[in-house]
Order: C-alpha cells, then structure tokens, then sequence
C-alpha cells in the first residue's frame, strides 16, 4: 500500500482563505502564505490552493497570491481556479507551482487534459471532479459531475468521467463532495470508493472530514490516495500531527 497523503485544502477569495459549507456560506480562516508556512512546518504533504471564484466570474487564477505562496512553500502545492488554457497553466509553472488543477475547464474541453499531459506529464496535471447525489427518482445520474464552483450540473455520471479523464492522461483526481463539503460529518464514501475503484490513479477524497475517524475512513472504506481537509486544519480542531499519528495506530502508512 503507498503511503497516503494529508493534504490541506485553502479556498481562496480575494487574497484570504475562505471556508463554507456546501461551497457557500462563506467565512474567513486566515493569510494563504501564514497558512502555507504553517502547515509546511507542521509536516503537510502536499497543499492545494484554489481559486474558488475564479470560473465563476469568468477570470483566470489571481497571481498575486500565487506569487507571495511560491516564496515560502517548502512542499509540493497545487494551484487550481479559472485555469482554461496550457498558457494559463505555463503561467503558473514558471512562477514555481507544482501541480495545476483544472474542473470545469476539463469538463468543457476534454481535450485539454490531453494537450496537458503531452505539454508538462501527468504529474503536473491534476483533474479536480465535483459531485452530487441526485435522488433514485430523478432522471439524473445518482453521482452527478457539477461544475463551477457546483452551481451548474452537467448530467455526467462521475464514474464514467473519472475512466475518461484517466483515459485522457490525468495523474490524479480530486474528488470532492459538494453535499459533504464543510459539514465536518464525514466524506461521500461511496463517491470515493465508486470512483477510486474505477480507476488506477491515485484519488484524493475531499470534502466533509470532522473527525479522525473520518480520515481512516477515506482510506479504509473509500479507497482514497490521500485525504483532502480544510475547516478541521485551518480552525485548529486537528493538527496534521494528530492525523498522521492516529492513521499510523490504525495501520496506515503516512510519510513522518
């Protein structure tokens, strides 16, 4: 089994990390670059960084921030918003970021999960998927792909387009749970274990980590590759110490 991943997720909104429930109801946390500091020294993994309005006001990713986080990260990161282009994402690379992360674009324009991969390798790419549950009574699929920011569906069943973005040449997904984000009451564990399944690249689960218990789970039930958390991070609640310290108890190798 690889090691798995703890990954802090930071919504950003106008230069400060954000965090909502359901991707709305937004509230402040703190500074991206305190924020990056910290949780570099703390012994993260990974970080990834989104731009969370950016899609939706129709703008790339604000490079401002971006900037001030590359002078201080110590870790791998990802940076991920209103990305819609191989320039929008050499941009990026050439101020120091790790890994991009394209949702809607994706979605909009399979293809450019291909021209990514052949431009910077898969490693670099990283296809953040967005979903709902829709009720067995709707003509929708049950796991449906939404997109910008989860105010528009797409009638896309997420499994059938996690197979497609591997396909396509992705290096991983970031699967988060729009009915779960910021409800601290646990990952969509069928989500994740439906998609992780149907695939060979690593899933990151996100989305609704309160506990714990609820990291194992991602893992032991899910099936993820790493776990994706904010609001239990950013407040304080868990340090990723803890986390790793409680995910080694229970049997899961985590990088020390």
């Amino acid at each position: 089994m690889r090691k798995v991943k703890i990954i802090p997720c930071l919504d950003i909104k106008e230069g400060r990390v954000v965090k909502g429930v359901n991707f709305i109801n937004l509230r402040d946390a703190r500074d991206p670059v305190e924020a990056a500091e910290a949780y570099c020294r703390d012994g993260a993994d990974e970080l990834v960084f989104l731009d969370i309005f950016a899609t939706v006001e129709n703008r790339k990713t604000r490079l401002e921030w971006v900037k001030k986080v590359c002078d201080v990260v110590t870790i791998p990161f990802a940076v991920g918003g209103g990305i819609a282009s191989i320039d929008d994402m050499k941009e990026l690379f050439d101020l120091g970021v790790d890994k991009v992360s394209i949702n809607t674009s994706a979605v909009k324009t399979p293809e450019l999960i291909r021209k990514a991969a052949a431009e910077f390798g898969k490693g670099k790419l990283v296809v953040a998927i967005d979903g709902r549950k829709n009720s067995p009574e709707s003509s929708l699929p049950r796991l449906e792909v939404v997109i910008k920011s989860g105010t528009e569906g797409t009638g896309i069943e997420i499994v059938e387009w996690a197979q497609q973005v591997e396909g396509l040449g992705a290096g991983e997904i970031l699967l988060t749970s729009k009915d779960a984000d910021g409800t601290k009451e646990g990952y969509d564990l069928e989500m994740t274990k439906a998609v992780a399944e149907a695939v060979t690249i690593p899933v990151t689960a996100s989305g609704g980590a309160g506990t714990l218990e609820h990291l194992y789970d991602a893992v032991a039930i899910g099936k993820a590759s790493a776990v994706l958390a904010a609001s239990i991070f950013h407040f304080g609640e868990i340090s990723i110490p803890q986390a790793k310290q409680y995910l080694t108890g229970k049997g899961i190798p985590v990088e020390i």
